[in-house]
Order: C-alpha cells, then structure tokens, then sequence
C-alpha cells in the first residue's frame, strides 16, 4: 500500500505535502493569515525572537504581512520602528500607554482630537496619570505649563476641527529643551505635507514618536480602521513593542490588504484632495454668509505662516490635506446652519474623512475647548472634507445649499 493511502483524507489534506515554487512576483504582496506560527523544532521555538523581525512566533506579534506594511510607512513618514494598532485612537492610546506610569503629568494641545482629550480624562486620570491642556498657538504657554513630573506632550498640527496651524518646530524645541517626550498626531501630514523626524531638513530636529490614523489617507477608502505609532528611537520602539503584546493588540490581515493595496497611490490622492479643499476654501472667502476660512494653506487662515514655513519652505505650493473648515456667521441660528448641511446632495454627513466621498459636519467649537479660541472669530463651525467628485460640481452644490438656507 502507498504512503498516500496509509492516513485518512483529512489527515492528507491537513498535512500535505505539497509547496508551490518560491518565484513569484506580482503588483500586490501576498498575504498571511496566521495565528498558530509552526516552528521546525523545538530548539527553534526556544530560540525565535519577534522583536526585531527576524522571525515569527504568533499571529499577534507579525506576520510577513503586517511586518511589510510597517517597513512601507516607515519610508513614508520617515521613521524607523512601526506598529499598528485596531484604529487611529488605540494608536494615541498605545502611545500614551508605553510611555506614562502612574504619578506622571501629559499636556495635549486643547485644539487636539476629542476622543484624545477624553482618554486623558478617562483611562489616564483613572490611572493616578494627571494632565493639562494647553493653547498650541503659543510655545510660551505650553514651557509654562511643563511640570517637573511632565512625561509626554502631545502635539497636532493642524489642530483638530478647527484647524490652525502651531509653530510645530518652536513647540518641538520647548520639549526637548524640558527633555520631555513628543508625540504628533500626524493623520493630517500623513507623511506627506511635512516629515516628522526631520523638522528642519537637516536631521537636527524630530518628534520622538508619531499617531497616525491609518483609517484615513492611507486607506483611502473609508472602509478600514487602523492606526500605527512610529518612532526613530530604540528604546521607544520597544516599550511600544511589549505595550502591544501586554494588551493583546493587533491588527487582522484583511485590513492590512487593504492599506497596502492602496498606499501605492497615497501621493496621488492627497494631491488631488488637497487642490479641490483650496478650491472649495477659496469660494467660501467670498461668500457674505462666511466670516472666516479656517484652511492653513490659505493666506490668512490661523497659523498660515507656520504652514508655510514648515510646509511650504523653498516656496511654491506646498502640501495640506483635503480637510477645512469656515465659520459661519454669528447672524445665522443653528437651525440655519443644520439645514445647510442637510441640504447638501453631495457631501454626506459623517465623521472621518480621506476617503472618496465628500463629508461635512457642523461642530459645537465652545463645547470642544476651555474657552473660545483667540484667532477663531465668533460663529457656527463647519467641517468639510473633500473627495474625489469633480471639484465644479462641489462647488455647486454648496452654492445651491448656501442659496436656500444661509441668508442672512
């Protein structure tokens, strides 16, 4: 009787035998599903080490798949270590969680990212881990605000919502004159408008760590929640590393398919989304129900030179994402401005934003900070993100909606 008839099917098709040639290339990497990784033998297991990736042990700790994505946005945002996490906020978390210990002191800027700012008043202050906000368009403030038990700041440029733009480099420099750790909410730059660890051109200048919120440019599609935390510095990359695999966080192999399948075209698309936001943000300063135009890249938006500076350094057009928000006039009501949005065919309600469609949502800015912001005029906020429909047609269907529903 032959070997192959001596088991039983099952058994054959579980354990067969055999492996398609090495040699195959194709546009797209091929993907690993795993969470049992086998070893040769036992002296294998003892030995393997998946912190460094040179090889694998478990399904959580890396497969050839998720160690590809993270060396491909290493080359786009410039960094040296990557992890990825479920979504953009268990990447702030995954940040925050390896570096603060009980007893320690954060400061977040109070323009940064809402669920940010409820992490720190939630998990972190549960914790005995203390914070403090403060104004991210003056370096003055936040070195006042450094305390001797100060661990971590976190920085965002633009702020959230409401979009100005910090002295990034004054703000990074305060930090390391305090020898406090830096992390950058970076899903805006996306690795592409400025890059992180080398703020000056020059090497002389970095943030210790980035979030990124893979969920959105790098995605692209609106379907994928992921995030990563990035760093150039060893020990950081460990204490994120065994942070990762205390908690049991990973990410699944679909979705790291997806965020390599269109990472290729990241370039392309953030372009293109960010000529139809200045378009769109150039229409709106002509419109009388418009008191103020809150996109960086636009003269006379808060913190524009701190834009240019950073992003636009030899000149010419420089880089800004698909994302900006106006603030409407004082003279309007909320139910004015709630049926402007409504009124929109093209732009959709809802949160997030880099993906094909066009999104708008009306924010309560009072509600968001301690007190209202210096450089934002009085008035209702409203958020727009913008896809790839033909920018004309964008802009008719805001002039439509602000025709029907914005007369003042």
């Amino acid at each position: 009787m032959s070997e192959k008839n001596t088991s039983h099917t099952s058994t054959q098709l579980i354990h067969h035998g055999y492996t398609p040639p090495a040699e195959f290339q194709a546009p797209q990497p091929g993907i690993f599903k795993a969470s049992t990784v086998f070893f040769p033998n036992v002296a294998a297991m003892r030995q393997r080490e998946w912190k460094d990736k040179s090889a694998y042990t478990y399904g959580t700790h890396g497969t050839p798949s998720s160690f590809t994505l993270e060396e491909r946005l290493c080359t786009l945002e410039g960094g040296k270590h990557c992890v990825l996490t479920p979504s953009g906020l268990s990447a702030l978390a995954v940040a925050a969680f390896a570096v603060l210990k009980t007893g320690d002191h954060v400061l977040l800027p109070d323009n940064s990212y809402g669920p940010n700012k409820t992490l720190a008043e939630g998990e972190l202050q549960s914790f005995g881990i203390t914070h403090t906000y403060y104004d991210a368009m003056n370096p003055k403030d936040l070195a006042d605000k450094i305390q001797a038990n100060t661990k971590l700041v976190w920085l965002e440029a633009p702020g959230s919502v409401s979009m100005e733009f910090p002295d990034l480099i004054a703000l990074v420099q305060t930090c390391k004159t305090h020898s406090v750790i830096t992390a950058l909410d970076n899903t805006w730059g996306a690795g592409l408008a400025f890059k992180p660890f080398d703020l000056l051109g020059d090497g002389s200048l970095s943030v210790d760590m980035t979030a990124h919120a893979l969920t959105k440019y790098p995605s692209g599609g609106g379907d994928v929640l992921m995030g990563s935390v990035m760093t150039c510095d060893d020990g950081l990359a460990m204490k994120l590393k065994l942070t990762m695999m205390r908690l049991g966080i990973c990410v699944g192999p679909n979705d790291v398919e997806s965020i390599l399948r269109s990472l290729p075209t990241i370039t392309l698309r953030y372009e293109a989304q960010d000529q139809t936001a200045r378009k769109l943000a150039t229409w709106w300063q002509s419109q009388t129900a418009c008191v103020q135009v809150m996109h960086p890249a636009i003269e006379g938006s808060p913190g524009h030179a701190h834009w240019k500076a950073l992003c636009a350094p030899h000149g010419g057009a420089g880089h800004a994402a698909g994302l900006f928000s106006v603030m409407l006039s004082p003279k309007l009501t909320q139910t004015q401005v709630d049926a402007f949005c409504d009124t929109l065919k093209l732009f959709k309600i809802g949160y997030s934003w880099g993906g094909p469609v066009s999104l708008v949502v009306p924010y309560n800015i009072a509600s968001m900070r301690s007190d209202w912001p210096a450089q934002l005029q009085p008035g209702f906020l409203v958020r727009f993100s913008t896809g790839f429909e033909s920018a004309d047609d964008l802009m008719a269907d805001l002039s439509q909606a602000a025709t029907r529903c914005l007369n003042i």
